[in-house]
């Protein structure tokens, strides 16, 4: 059983104690696929050394976070265009829009994600969204944006059964992790009405970790959690929840 990580901040400085002991727990449990989203230059190089360590499991993506949309962020485009010029990158993300942390920078972050959503279709890419408090924002871009050469992954999905569907409707697959399985996460309501080859999995981590580890550091061993989850929503095995998602990863990210 082979089971892919779409989104996981492996470089995170939560991860600094014991980070080789953490993917190997992973892969040795069949997570041997983890792509990277990127937040900002300042990270470039840990990702870098990631790839160099793991050829053949670690993905990179290239972005600049909603979050870190700041004073400098015309600077950060800079790198990411560079970025992107210099090597092979499997998306660019992660990118959105964020209004939980920071209402008053949404105009930058509608430009920045307008921008390297162009920069995406430039290199046949797919996206990465970050969403926050911000569905109709995101959609209004999304929607200005919108082409063949658009498409990707909605990242940690929590929106509801009409906006899961507005986001496929953009060519995007739905980004399931932790949220999944909390009490109150809600998208368990309605996830099964959901066909399956529009879900990629993913933990977030060490962010979001799922029930039973929820408020704790997450990895990326604790997406069969979500796998479980999601084998009993739609009541097939986890081995066909994990074939199928990892064949849309593969989809996405064209390898």
């Amino acid at each position: 059983m082979i089971v892919t990580d779409t989104h996981t901040h492996l470089y995170s400085e939560a991860f600094d104690e014991d980070r080789n002991d953490m993917i190997n727990r992973a892969m040795q449990q069949g997570v041997s696929r983890f792509f990277i989203p990127a937040i900002d230059s300042t990270y470039t190089a840990s990702m870098l050394q990631l790839e160099q360590d793991y050829p053949n499991n670690v993905f990179l993506m290239m972005g600049l976070h909603p979050t870190h949309v700041k004073e400098n962020y015309k600077e950060e485009l800079k790198h990411v265009e560079e970025m992107l010029a210099s090597r092979k990158f499997y998306a660019v993300g992660e990118i959105g829009i964020d209004l939980y942390w920071d209402k008053s920078t949404l105009e930058i972050q509608q430009e920045a994600f307008k921008h390297q959503i162009q920069l995406a279709k430039q290199y046949k890419l797919p996206i990465n969204i970050h969403c926050r408090e911000a569905f109709d924002e995101i959609f209004e871009v999304l929607e200005s944006e919108k082409s063949d050469n658009l498409f990707g992954i909605f990242h940690c999905f929590t929106g509801n059964l009409e906006q899961a569907y507005q986001a496929i409707s953009y060519n995007m697959k739905l980004g399931i992790g932790g949220v999944a399985t909390f009490k109150n996460g809600k998208i368990d309501q309605f996830l099964n009405q959901i066909d399956l080859k529009h879900i990629v999995l993913e933990t977030d981590s060490p962010y979001l970790a799922p029930v039973p580890y929820r408020g704790k550091r997450n990895e990326s061993l604790y997406i069969l959690k979500v796998l479980e989850k999601l084998s009993i929503l739609y009541n097939i095995t986890p081995e066909e929840v994990a074939n199928i998602t990892t064949q849309n990863s593969k989809e996405v990210f064209k390898v």
